[in-house]
C-alpha cells in the first residue's frame, strides 16, 4: 500500500534544545492506518498532527484494547537521520498486537511508515547528542460497541517528539525504591507486551514512590513478592562480585531492545552473565558483603540509567559504582553507536531514506517506494 502524503500548511516551531526535556512537544505530521473486519488493514496517510475525534463507547475507552511501541531516531554529524534496533521493536509491536488479540499487520509497512513521517519531518530531530526525536507507534480498538470482547476496528498511528534527557536529574544515579506492596502483572499476564494497562497498573506505587523521594519503583513478582522483576520503565541488571546478572525473560517482564543490546555486548566482551531469578533479599546481603557493585536500569528512553540507591524496609541500600564501571561502558559503547561515534559492527543501525520522490496526486502526494530497498 502506498502512503498518501498531506503536508501542513502550518509548521511549529521547534522548542529550544534546552526546553525539550521527554514527551512536550510533538512534531508537525503522524501517520494514521485503520482496520475494518470486512477490509482490513487500509488508508496508510501522514497528516497533519491534530486531534482525534471517537465516539464515548469506542472499545478501547472501556476495556483498554490498546499497545504502543516507543523508539529514538539520532541525527549524525553528516546530517544523516537514523534508527537503533528498529525492526526489534517493530517485531515487539507485532508480538505485543498478538497477546492484545489485535489483527496482524505488515511489519514492512510500519518500518516504511516510520521511514516516510521521519523523512517527512526532518527538521524536528534536534542535533546535539543527548537529544533524539522519540517515535511513538500506538495502536486502539475504536469501534462503538459495549462488550468484553476483542474490537472489529482499530487505529494505527505513530507520533513523533524531540526530546532530552528520560528523567529530571539527567544522568545523576536514581533512587528507587522497592515495591512490596502492589504488583504489576502476575504470571500469565500482559506484562511481556507493551500495553496501556501494564502503565496504568504501576502509577499508584510509582505516584507514592515520588512522594517519598525516590524516582522510579522496582518491581517484584506478584505472587510472593520475594523475586526482583523490573524497574517501571527500564529492565534491571545487577553486577555483583564482577558477574552481569538480570531477571530472565518469562512472560512477566518486556524484553527490553535495549536490555538485548547489553547482553549481546557482554557476551562480546567476554563478561559472566547470569540470566535468572534473583531475590531482593540476595541484593541486600550482596551489599553487606561488598560485592554488589553496580546497579542499572536499561530503556529506549533513559537509554542505560544508574542506580544510585535502593529502598527497601525503611532503609536505603546505596550503591557506590567503581569508576571503570561496565554500566559507563554499556553507556559509551550504545549511545556512541547510536550517534554514529562508535562503529555499528551488529547492523543494529538504520539509515532513514533521505529526500524521497513524492508524486503529486489530488493535492496530496504519494511516497513513492524506493527502487532499490523496497520501501516507501
Amino acid at each position: 500500500m502506498k502512503i498518501l502524503i498531506e503536508k501542513t500548511e502550518r509548521s511549529r516551531e521547534m522548542p529550544p534544545i534546552a526546553e525539550l526535556g521527554f514527551g512536550k512537544y510533538f512534531s508537525d505530521h503522524m501517520f494514521l492506518m485503520d482496520y475494518i473486519g470486512e477490509e482490513g488493514w487500509h488508508s496508510p496517510r501522514i497528516v497533519p498532527f491534530q486531534p482525534f475525534s471517537f465516539d464515548p463507547s469506542s472499545l478501547v475507552l472501556h476495556y483498554g484494547q490498546s499497545i504502543f511501541e516507543g523508539l529514538k531516531a539520532y541525527r549524525w554529524k553528516d546530517g544523516s537521520i537514523n534508527l537503533f534496533r528498529v525492526m526489534d521493536h517493530v517485531d515487539r509491536f507485532v508480538r505485543s498486537a498478538e497477546r492484545l488479540v489485535i489483527p496482524e499487520f505488515d511489519r514492512e509497512l510500519v518500518l516504511n511508515a516510520i521511514h516516510t513521517l521521519l523523512d517527512v519531518d526532518r527538521r524536528w530531530v534536534p542535533d546535539e547528542e543527548g537529544t533524539a526525536l522519540y517515535i511513538r507507534p500506538t495502536l486502539i480498538a475504536t469501534e462503538n460497541m459495549l462488550g468484553v470482547r476483542p474490537s472489529n476496528e482499530y487505529r494505527m498511528f505513530i507520533i513523533t517528539s524531540p526530546v532530552g534527557a528520560y528523567y529530571a536529574c539527567g544522568m545523576a544515579p536514581t533512587r528507587i525504591l522497592v515495591e512490596e506492596k502492589y504488583s504489576r502483572v502476575p504470571e500469565g499476564g500482559t506484562g511481556g507486551a507493551k500495553t496501556a494497562g501494564n502503565y496504568a497498573a504501576s502509577l499508584k506505587a510509582s505516584a507514592e514512590a515520588k512522594r517519598l523521594g525516590y524516582n522510579q519503583v522496582l518491581w517484584l513478582d506478584a505472587k510472593e513478592h520475594r523475586f526482583i522483576e523490573e524497574v517501571g520503565t527500564m529492565n534491571v541488571f545487577f553486577v555483583i562480585d564482577g558477574v552481569l546478572i538480570t531477571p530472565p525473560l518469562g512472560g512477566t517482564i518486556l524484553d527490553g531492545v535495549t536490555r538485548r543490546s547489553v547482553l549481546e555486548l557482554a557476551r562480546d566482551w567476554g563478561v559472566e552473565i547470569q540470566e535468572r531469578r534473583i531475590t531482593i533479599d540476595e541484593i541486600a546481603e550482596a551489599h553487606i558483603a561488598g560485592e554488589l557493585q553496580e546497579a542499572f536500569g536499561s530503556g529506549t528512553a533513559a537509554v542505560i540509567s544508574q542506580i544510585g540507591m535502593l529502598g527497601w524496609r525503611g532503609k536505603d541500600i546505596e550503591i557506590n559504582e567503581r569508576p571503570d564501571s561496565l554500566r559507563q561502558r554499556f553507556y559509551e559503547e550504545i549511545t556512541g553507536i547510536q550517534y554514529g561515534r562508535i562503529e555499528d559492527r551488529h547492523g543494529w543501525v538504520t539509515t532513514v531514506p533521505n529526500a524521497q520522490a513524492y508524486t503529486s496526486s489530488n493535492g496530496h502526494h504519494t511516497a513513492v517506494p524506493d527502487e532499490t530497498t523496497g520501501t516507501a
